[in-house]
C-alpha cells in the first residue's frame, strides 16, 4: 500500500508517510493480534515514514532528531495499533543506542543505509565470554520486541575480566547469528512479537560492543546531537509511554464514535446521559494531561537544563502520564458494559495494551515518584540553586 515518501531533508518528517503507515498500522491490528507480530507491510511502512533513521547519526544519513517529533509521530502510530507503535518506539530507540557502538561498528549496522531494523534486548543476561579481540555471546534474552523483523540486535549482558569490570555492555548480533523461539503469547500488545532471541556462542568483535554505562552517561564516540548526549534517566520512559498515550487516544476516538449513536434499552441515545458525558469529559482531560506532561519530558530531552531534580521530575512525569491513561482507559472500557468486551473492539484492544504497557519496569510511578519526592525535598536544603526550567504554558507565576 504504502511507497516510500521521505523527506529530503532528514531532519523532517514526512508526514504523508507517518499517515500512510497509520493506515497501514490500522488496516493490519486485528491480523497482528492473531499472528502475535506485525505484519511486513507495517514494518515497510514504520521505515518508510522514517521512523527507524530518527535518531540515526546524520555521519550514516539519519536525521539524529529530537525526542518530541519521535513521541508525537509514536502517538499518532499508537492511535492505530498500539502493537505498531511499541515495536516503531523499539526500532528507534535501539538505532540510537546503536550511536554508542565504534564508528567501525556503526558503519556495519548503517552499511546499506539508515533504515537497518534494530531491537533491543536490554535486561542484562547471558554468558560472555572474552576471547581475542572481542566476545563469544550464548544464551536467551525474552521479551525482544519486533525481533521477527530485524536486521540487528543489541543484546546486553556482563562478563569478569579486563575491563568488562565497569559494568554491563550491549553485544551487536546480525540476524543470520541469532535464533527466535516463539514465547509471546501475551494478554496485550500482543502484536509486538516480543519473543526470545537465543545465541550460541557468536562471536562478537571489539568493533560490535560499547559500555552500558557509556550510553546512560551519554558518551558517544563520535556524535554530539543532543538526542545522543543527554542522559537517559531523562527520556526513558518515553520509549514506553509514547505508544501507550496513542492507544489511549484510539480508545477515546473510537468510544466516542460508539456512544454518539448507542441508544439504551429504552430507545435514548446514550450521549445524553450526564454520566457518558462526564466518562467522556473525565477520560479525555487525563488523556490530555498526560500528553502535555509527555511533551514537557521530550521538551526538557530536546532542549532544557539538566540537573538531579530534573531528571527525577521527568521520571515522575512519564509515570504519572501512564497511570492517567490507565485510568482513562479502564473508565473507557468498564463504561461500554458487554458490548465492549468483543474481541474485535478498538476500546477493549487499547484496555489490554495500554495496561501491559503500563506494567513495563520503567514506568513504575512508586518507583519514580519517590525518587522525585527525595529529590525535591533535597532542594529544600539548597536555597541558592538556579529555579528549574519547565514549559513555558507550565511555569509558575510569581
Amino acid at each position: 500500500m504504502t511507497e516510500q515518501i521521505l523527506a529530503d531533508d532528514p531532519q523532517d518528517w514526512a508526514p504523508l508517510a507517518l499517515t500512510l503507515a497509520a493506515a497501514e498500522a490500522a488496516r493490519y491490528a486485528e491480523l497482528a493480534e492473531v499472528e502475535r507480530r506485525l505484519s511486513p507491510q507495517v514494518v515497510k511502512a514504520i521505515v518508510d515514514a522514517g521512523i527507524v533513521r530518527h535518531f540515526v547519526p546524520t555521519r550514516w544519513g539519519g536525521a539524529a532528531g529530537t525526542f518530541l517529533d519521535f513521541s508525537q509521530a509514536i502517538a499518532t502510530l499508537g492511535e492505530a495499533c498500539g502493537s505498531a507503535a511499541w515495536c516503531a518506539s523499539v526500532f528507534a530507540s535501539a538505532a540510537r543506542m546503536g550511536a554508542f557502538l565504534p564508528l567501525e561498528g556503526q558503519h556495519e549496522l548503517w552499511d546499506r543505509g539508515p533504515d537497518s531494523v534494530i531491537v533491543g534486548a536490554l535486561v542484562p543476561g547471558g554468558s560472555i565470554q572474552p576471547v581475542a579481540d572481542g566476545w563469544r555471546v550464548s544464551g536467551r534474552w525474552p521479551f525482544t520486541s519486533g525481533i521477527d523483523h530485524a536486521d540487528w540486535a543489541l543484546v546486553c549482558g556482563s562478563s569478569s575480566g579486563g575491563e568488562d569490570t565497569l559494568g554491563p555492555r550491549f553485544f551487536a548480533v546480525p540476524r543470520s547469528d541469532f535464533q527466535i523461539e516463539d514465547t509471546w503469547f501475551n494478554v496485550g500488545l500482543r502484536g509486538t512479537g516480543s519473543s526470545t532471541l537465543i545465541l550460541d556462542s557468536a562471536f562478537v568483535p571489539a568493533r560490535r560492543s560499547f559500555l552500558r554505562s557509556d550510553m546512560q552517561a551519554g558518551k558517544s564516540p563520535d556524535s554530539t546531537a543532543r538526542c545522543h548526549t543527554v542522559l537517559i534517566r531523562v527520556f526513558a520512559g518515553l520509549t514506553f509511554a509514547a505508544p501507550a498515550l496513542g492507544s489511549a487516544r484510539g480508545a477515546l476516538a473510537a468510544w466516542t464514535e460508539g456512544m454518539s449513536t448507542r441508544r439504551d434499552a429504552t430507545g435514548k441515545l446514550m450521549r445524553d446521559r450526564t454520566t457518558i458525558q462526564l466518562t467522556l469529559a473525565r477520560s479525555a482531560g487525563e488523556i490530555d494531561a498526560a500528553a502535555l506532561l509527555l511533551d514537557r519530558v521530550a521538551s526538557v530531552a530536546d532542549h532544557g537544563p539538566v540537573d538531579a531534580e530534573v531528571m527525577a521530575r521527568c521520571g515522575r512525569d512519564y509515570t504519572l502520564a501512564t497511570e492517567l491513561l490507565v485510568g482513562a482507559v479502564e473508565r473507557l472500557f468498564l463504561s461500554e458494559g458487554a458490548r465492549g468486551q468483543a474481541e474485535t473492539g478498538q476500546v477493549q484492544r487499547a484496555w489490554r495494551d495500554v495496561h501491559c504497557a503500563a506494567g513495563h519496569v520503567g514506568l513504575q510511578f512508586e518507583t519514580a515518584g519517590a525518587a522525585y519526592g527525595a529529590a525535591a525535598f533535597a532542594r529544600m536544603t539548597a536555597p541558592e540553586a538556579a529555579p528549574v526550567e519547565t514549559l513555558p504554558w507550565l511555569r509558575r507565576t510569581p
